[in-house]
């Protein structure tokens, strides 16, 4: 009895450590775009986001590198998963709108329910139905536009839709290695995305524009030490989550992260947000909220 009090406050507790997350990632726009007005192309601004949050990572990782070597196979399964989810959700926002980028990842409930029902023997019950219609009806709602059904139009559309993709099986991943130390799997995550982003340039994910020379490496390394504040927490409080949740919830829950950015690429670069994106997105809170409320 005390055990299951116990595990619905766990669960209740990740959840709404998640929906903070997915706050924090409906700004990760802004310090992309900055980036980008900064000269760094395509691939880059994550690059350099990645790198500096690994640099302050592996001092505090180093004492437990046995243990987590023991876990190797698990961190490499989530790390390439959740870690390519970041880089093509990073690269997506370099080439096509912040809310199409947003909402085409977050078909991810879908990927994640149908993970969830195949590989964990999850039930599809009446609320977590309910959350999901909410949340894909919002998705059209937003994205349908003059368009009868919200597809891909250009190659931002498409890597922030693999991305959702790859992201709800890396979420599989985290959930089943739930053992391995958070900061392990942060690790993990960081280095995917790192040598996927890396690996994309050589795909044509955009070139360093040196336009001052060097000089732009050097005006942009302050900030990308800066942005370590920003998304190591709002890794945590992804990374976390996902170790004690299932990637349908995972995906549902992290639509909060379509209302913030919406709003604050209405806000601050001037992108639609009418009657219909307001619909839309009350959807998918909605969504979130259902899940909750599910315990």
């Amino acid at each position: 009895m005390t055990q299951g009090i116990t595990q619905n406050r766990d669960i209740r507790t990740a959840s709404i450590a998640l929906v903070c997350g997915g706050m924090l990632w409906g700004l990760y726009w802004i310090p992309v775009r900055f980036f980008l007005e900064m000269g760094l192309d395509g691939a880059w601004p994550g690059i350099a986001m990645y790198t500096t949050a690994l640099v302050v990572l592996i001092p505090i990782l180093w004492r437990s590198r046995q243990a987590l070597a023991q876990e190797w196979r698990g961190l490499v399964f989530s790390g390439v998963f959740t870690g390519a989810a970041f880089s093509l959700y990073s690269i997506s926002l370099a080439y096509t709108e912040v809310a199409r980028s947003i909402l085409l990842f977050y078909l991810t409930p879908i990927w994640g329910t149908v993970l969830g029902f195949v590989f964990l023997g999850e039930r599809l019950g009446p609320l977590r139905l309910l959350s999901l219609l909410c949340g894909v009806c919002g998705l059209f709602v937003v994205l349908g536009g003059e368009q009868s059904i919200p597809w891909p139009r250009n190659v931002g559309d498409w890597l922030a839709l693999i991305s959702g993709m790859t992201w709800a099986v890396g979420t599989l991943g985290l959930y089943r290695t739930k053992s391995v130390p958070v900061g392990g799997q942060i690790f993990a995550f960081l280095f995917g995305a790192l040598i996927l982003s890396i690996v994309s340039l050589f795909l044509g994910a955009g070139a360093l524009r040196l336009n001052g020379g060097n000089g732009v490496l050097m005006d942009v390394l302050p900030f990308a030490a800066l942005s370590v504040l920003y998304t190591l927490p709002m890794i945590y409080l992804t990374i976390w989550p996902s170790t004690k949740l299932t990637p349908a919830r995972v995906g549902l829950l992290l639509m909060s992260e379509v209302v913030v950015g919406l709003m604050s690429a209405a806000l601050l670069s001037g992108e639609p947000f009418g009657m219909r994106e307001f619909f839309g997105a009350a959807l998918i809170v909605s969504a979130a909220f259902l899940e909750i409320a599910r315990g």
